[in-house]
């Protein structure tokens, strides 16, 4: 008799485990197509950061730009390759968050304290950039629909802009925002299509020119640093790539590598289209006088613009709700396993909204931003994004010295290394000018 307590205790557990897995948010529903895993990606990718690749342009000069661009491309590529594969190389265990995989590789405990820390970092980040830049570009459009309009604070537009996520985090689980993701993916191919389509149709300015614009040769380096983040930034997606695998279906026949990996393709060719263009195209049109966002260099004509910058507010509208469900799910999960509350309604009503207005006041509070996010860029985008995956796949698939696994994944490393240790240089400086003029709440 005394072997059946435990046995149904153990099963009372794996219930109350599985009911807790259907309820957070990433794990809830794993019914989505591979077209879903396409827009999820784009959405995640491309940033607002695609706007002021021209200004990234201008600080790196057209040989080491070009060959930073692609070379991202390709890097970042082969590290989402790898996360892809790894999602379910253990059969019959998915690893459906990025702290998961990486307990796999490095163990339970130093798993934990490598990856949640850099991944918070990045989608916290993220989720405040957002909220200034969504202010910013609702800022836009009223001063360029109204231009003899009273002036309104930025203050206000971040607590517009909020206001909408207020409504939205309430959206369970990632099936759920994929209406909001796909609008989002395809506003993000419009306005980079009008930042370029607007630069060709003006034609290049007059006395252009293309050599670096800082008078001192530090000046010139540590822009050129400064730049480097941006192109990290510009290139990170990979800490939501596992998540959003996480609700294909997976079966032994047909794994959910797949369909992800058809989604990444077409995501990575949609990313290629926006990114290129317009940083090729902007930096040819402006030469080094670029504005570090393309869209404030184009002014005229004015409609155009305020429909650019609103398409931008309904595309950082989707980014934060694809970079706030992983952390939404880190909150859930240690408010249910760890403080042992019900998994309710209430619950996650609260926890969200705190999480919505924490974002916002910071932002509010340092809207200068983007700056630290150069900074933090370095410290946290380049890892997850260039060269942990390859740590891990060293970790685990432990491929033949000097073999092409070996190579490949040493050289992301040491580029990634190299990216993580260099950008945070040139973001401090932009921090600290910035800072000096900075007044609280203006």
């Amino acid at each position: 008799m005394g072997t059946q307590a435990p046995t149904d205790e153990i099963e009372e557990k794996l219930a109350k485990q599985k009911k807790i897995e259907e309820w957070l948010p990433i794990t809830a529903s794993r019914d989505a197509k591979w077209w879903y895993s396409a827009f999820h990606n784009v959405t995640a990718m491309v940033g607002a950061g695609v706007l002021s690749l021209p200004y990234a342009m201008a600080n790196l000069g057209w040989g080491p730009g070009v060959v930073i661009l692609v070379l991202s491309w390709i890097i970042t590529l082969y590290t989402l390759w790898q996360m892809v594969e790894m999602h379910e190389m253990v059969p019959g265990k998915r690893f459906d968050r990025y702290h998961e995989l990486g307990q796999y590789a490095f163990g339970e405990k130093l798993g934990l304290y490598i990856v949640v820390p850099q991944q918070l970092i990045v989608e916290v980040g993220v989720n405040i950039v957002y909220m200034v830049t969504g202010g910013k570009s609702l800022q836009k459009v009223h001063n360029s629909v109204c231009s003899d309009c009273k002036k309104i604070k930025l203050t206000y537009f971040i607590m517009i802009f909020a206001s909408v996520h207020f409504v939205l985090s309430h959206l369970p689980n990632f099936n759920s925002i994929s209406g909001v993701s796909l609008a989002a993916a395809v506003m993000s191919l419009s306005y980079s299509t009008i930042a370029w389509g607007a630069s060709v149709d003006k034609g290049v300015v007059d006395n252009v020119a293309y050599g670096y614009k800082a008078t001192s040769t530090s000046g010139t380096v540590l822009n050129f640093f400064t730049s480097l983040g941006h192109v990290a930034f510009a290139y990170a997606g990979h800490n939501v790539v596992l998540e959003i695998q996480a609700t294909i279906p997976s079966t032994p026949e047909k794994p959910s590598k797949g369909p992800m990996w058809r989604g990444v393709i077409v995501a990575y060719i949609v990313v290629a289209l926006c990114y290129f263009p317009v940083a090729l195209v902007g930096f040819y049109v402006f030469g080094n006088t670029v504005e570090d966002n393309i869209l404030i260099s184009l002014e005229k004509p004015a409609w155009l613009i305020a429909v650019a910058n609103m398409f931008v507010v309904i595309h950082v509208i989707g980014s934060y709700q694809i970079y706030a469900m992983p952390v939404f799910d880190m909150i859930e999960a240690v408010l249910v396993k760890k403080l042992n509350f019900a998994p309710t309604r209430t619950l996650r009503f609260i926890s969200r909204n705190i999480y919505v207005a924490f974002t916002m006041f910071i932002g509010i509070t340092f809207p200068f931003f983007g700056g630290l996010l150069g900074f933090f860029g370095g410290f946290a985008f380049a890892p997850t994004t260039y060269f942990l995956p390859c740590v891990m796949w060293l970790a685990i698939y432990k491929p033949r010295k000097f073999s092409l696994s070996w190579w490949c994944n040493y050289t992301c490393i040491f580029l990634g290394v190299l990216l993580m240790v260099l950008s945070p240089i040139g973001g401090l400086r932009s921090i600290i000018i910035q800072a000096k003029t900075y007044k609280f709440y203006s």
